[in-house]
């Protein structure tokens, strides 16, 4: 199992999954009530568990999706 988690890839999954529900990073990170630089220290430095969960929570996917840790971003439904 892979421990080391990449903080650029968790910032293109969120990217991803955002586009997929037609919506803007920005978006997401306005509606969850983060800052505007919170993807460019995503892509510098693990982000922490909280703003992970929020943005998990909004996008409706799970955080190991977000992480890497699974390619089914519904996980957490099943």
């Amino acid at each position: 199992m892979q421990n080391e988690y990449i903080s650029s890839e968790i910032a293109e999954r969120i990217k991803l999954i955002a586009k997929s529900k037609g919506l803007t990073v920005s978006t997401v990170l306005k509606e969850v009530n983060l800052g505007r630089n919170t993807m460019a220290n995503f892509k510098t430095s693990m982000p922490k568990a909280d703003n992970l969960a929020k943005i998990a929570d909004y996008l409706d996917c799970s955080i190991d999706y977000l992480m890497g840790r699974t390619d089914d971003p519904d996980l957490h439904k099943k």
